[in-house]
């Protein structure tokens, strides 16, 4: 490992103290008291206090978490959860649990952001047991991470880092709020509980069958080489996730086409996942295509916005699962989906309408989604250069540790 004039690579506790977690009984659990944290209060590197655990328990004070302290997940029945870890971010009457750690006397915050980088991280999936999936305490030993001498240029990789976070936490807030917001519309558009203005005139109920039809695509021969890598987009239920459909993993040829039970489908056909992992899912061609068995196209006559159908599926998307919910594995049917009655507005206007709404909200969801996963990506990149020491934050003559 490799680290600029001013850097060391020391072993990480050399930089502060490893603590073992609490050991407790089942007959130490109680609905109030001391808390005990535990891996799943650890989402996505903060502390969430949503699954909590309390006990009557005495612990000697070094137990008790302090602010700055970071909380690691040390042993799991999950390897991908092994070394995810959040800092404490003030006082709590609270502990951690025997497959949790502390490391303890971070005192810039450079060391939290160094634990959660790849740097360390590929460390931890290196050494962590092929059979029980756990860090030892001779792993933590083992780490090795790179560092400035100078605090003040730990301390500002940290400040960088932080801040880097802190717009992302208030990119994820942001769009939680629009979600919630978009549901509540739904909620009332959808139902007419609120009717936009201009509007009014009873609303009507229908079958899906009464104002459109439905059907299903197929899977070509793959012994037939001639059937895939061709300019025909071919969808599978994995790619239906509430959105748009504009390409696909997979395309097949004229020949597939001609040869098996795929059909062709024209843009504004909306697609639902009957059956499988992503069952409900639902998606809408942004180009002509076509799709496996398992997925329902729906098209409607000309007198009803596909695009308010979609949000109207999806809205009951619950409820028509449960329909297919039965013995074995659930399946949304064709006959279930023809069936299905929902009320709608009376005119194919007020329809546009309502699916104009709520497409604004989605488009505006989805920019912010792009600006998150842009954000992230920066992160990412700030973490590379920053806690390697390729791009340095203090400028001038710095500590070499030699003065």
């Amino acid at each position: 490992m490799v680290v600029p004039n001013g850097w060391a690579v020391k072993p990480l506790l050399e930089c502060c103290d490893l603590l073992q977690g609490l050991t407790y009984s089942p007959s130490n659990i109680q609905s109030y008291g001391l808390l005990v944290l535990r891996s799943s209060n650890i989402q996505d590197g903060k502390l969430v206090l949503d699954d909590c655990v309390y006990v009557n328990c005495s612990i000697d004070e070094i137990k008790y978490v302090k602010p700055n302290d970071i909380l690691i997940c040390v042993r799991n029945g999950s390897s991908a959860l092994i070394g995810k870890s959040c800092v404490i971010d003030r006082p709590y009457n609270a502990t951690f649990g025997a497959f949790m750690s502390v490391l303890r006397g971070d005192t810039t915050g450079y060391l939290a952001h160094m634990f959660a980088s790849d740097v360390v991280q590929q460390q931890i999936r290196n050494r962590s047991s092929a059979t029980i999936n756990q860090i030892t305490k001779r792993d933590f030993e083992d780490i090795k991470i790179p560092i400035p001498f100078d605090e003040e240029e730990q301390r500002a990789i940290a400040a960088a880092l932080s801040d880097a976070d802190a717009y992302i936490t208030a990119l994820e807030k942001l769009i939680t709020k629009k979600r919630a917001v978009k549901q509540g519309a739904m909620q009332e558009l959808l139902t007419g509980k609120r009717r936009l203005p201009g509007f009014k005139g009873e609303w009507i109920e229908k079958k899906i069958h009464e104002i459109g039809d439905t059907s299903s695509g197929g899977t070509p021969s793959r012994s037939v080489p001639t059937y895939f890598n061709g300019n025909i987009p071919w969808v599978t239920t994995s790619e239906l996730n509430d959105n748009y459909i504009r390409s696909t993993a997979e395309k097949i040829t004229s020949e597939a086409l001609n040869n098996s039970s795929a059909k062709l489908f024209p843009k504004g056909t909306v697609l639902m996942a009957m059956y499988g992992a992503t069952i409900g899912k639902l998606g809408i061609l942004d180009v002509d295509a076509t799709t496996n068995q398992a997925c329902c196209a729906l098209f409607f006559n000309k007198d009803i916005d596909s695009v308010f159908m979609y949000f109207l599926l999806l809205y009951h998307r619950t409820e028509i699962i449960e329909l297919g919910s039965g013995a074995g594995q659930p399946n949304i049917s064709q006959m279930i989906i023809r069936n299905l009655t929902f009320t709608i507005p009376p005119t194919l206007a007020e329809q546009t309408a309502i699916a104009a709404v709520l497409s604004d909200m989605d488009a505006e969801i989805d920019a912010l989604t792009a600006k998150l996963e842009k954000a992230r990506r920066i992160k990412q990149g700030m973490m590379s250069e920053l806690l390697t020491g390729r791009i340095r934050l203090v400028e001038g003559d710095v500590d070499n540790g030699e003065n």
